[in-house]
């Protein structure tokens, strides 16, 4: 157990969080994560009754808990509110912190976090009444809303802010997590690691290639666009997906079912497609450096909060 004032504020045993990704991150890895002791993240697509069923299947004594993601422009409030009774923490992203949205999560009983990528928003999210905050740096997979990198964000926000950080961006291994705990964060947030798990709704292709892959193969783009209800963004993907979506340009290079994905598309490839995968979005940070195997999510966990154990045990973790 690795205590910091995130773990005391959610009631985890280990200061880290999955972060939701989708259809890639099935209710299956954040029940998983929360059963190894940390904050499982239940994707913004879910609706409300496989919200209800994820919850219902998370023991009642469990050393975990669990999220909901929330995409501001899409705010389904029927699944707020259900979600913020059943979950530990509403987390926001992807729009200016709302108060009203806040005083709605808290209302119905949950903390609510916001993701951030500037610290202008870090200071509104914390003065609309936010529980904590993520710091998300450039360095990230998937989506950003911000352009800073991680450290100096991370930075500006442990001194200006008096609610829980935790960091997020190019973060895949325990000595990852604990250079960031020894700058400040409460901890982590991580993403691309948990794509490499048993648990995970990756195809197993996209799980290889980021098992081949480097920090340095973790590239920013806005070129995966096309059916992207985020887009236009900048998006950390493999720069293997980038080159291959180029020669294909145009063309489908996959399907789900009797749907047809072209090049370009937002969406990641999924454990049920076929076809030219490679050339889909593959979502990735600069912490795909740390994947080297596909495993069970709680191992992801264990060797994470050794990092924290690290920090915490030279005195940097905050308390």
């Amino acid at each position: 157990m690795v205590e910091t004032r995130f773990t005391r504020l959610v009631g985890c045993s280990v200061p880290v969080q999955q972060a939701p990704m989708g259809p890639v991150s099935p209710p299956g890895l954040a029940l998983a994560v929360a059963a190894a002791g940390g904050l499982g993240t239940l994707h913004a697509m879910h609706s409300a009754a496989e919200v209800e069923a994820a919850c219902g299947l998370l023991p009642e004594q469990t050393p975990g808990a669990l999220a909901l993601n929330v995409l501001v422009p899409f705010v389904d409030r029927p699944t707020l509110e259900l979600a913020a009774r059943r979950c530990r923490v509403i987390d926001f992203f992807w729009g200016p912190p709302d108060p009203q949205l806040v005083e709605l999560a808290h209302r119905s009983g949950a903390l609510a976090g916001w993701q951030v990528g500037s610290i202008e928003s870090a200071r509104a999210a914390a003065d609309a009444g936010c529980d904590l905050v993520t710091a998300q740096g450039v360095e990230a997979g998937g989506h950003h809303d911000g352009r800073s990198a991680l450290m100096p964000l991370l930075e500006a926000c442990r001194r200006e802010l008096d609610v829980p950080v935790l960091a997020a961006g190019g973060i895949g291994g325990a000595e990852d997590v604990e250079r960031v705990m020894a700058a400040g964060a409460d901890g982590v947030r991580v993403g691309t690691r948990f794509i490499a798990t048993d648990e995970s709704g990756a195809h197993p292709r996209y799980q290889q290639a980021l098992i081949t892959a480097q920090a340095e193969d973790a590239v920013e783009t806005d070129r995966f666009s096309i059916d992207c209800p985020l887009c236009p963004s900048h998006h950390g993907v493999l720069r293997r997906s980038l080159e291959a979506a180029e020669v294909r340009r145009g063309q489908v290079v996959a399907r789900l079912g009797e749907n047809g994905i072209p090049a370009f598309a937002g969406m990641p490839p999924l454990a049920q497609m076929e076809g030219e995968l490679e050339a889909m979005c593959m979502y990735a940070g600069r912490g795909v450096a740390a994947v080297r195997a596909v495993q069970p999510a709680a191992a992801v966990v264990a060797e994470l909060a050794e990092g924290a154990a690290r920090a915490s045990s030279r005195g940097a973790a905050r308390r």
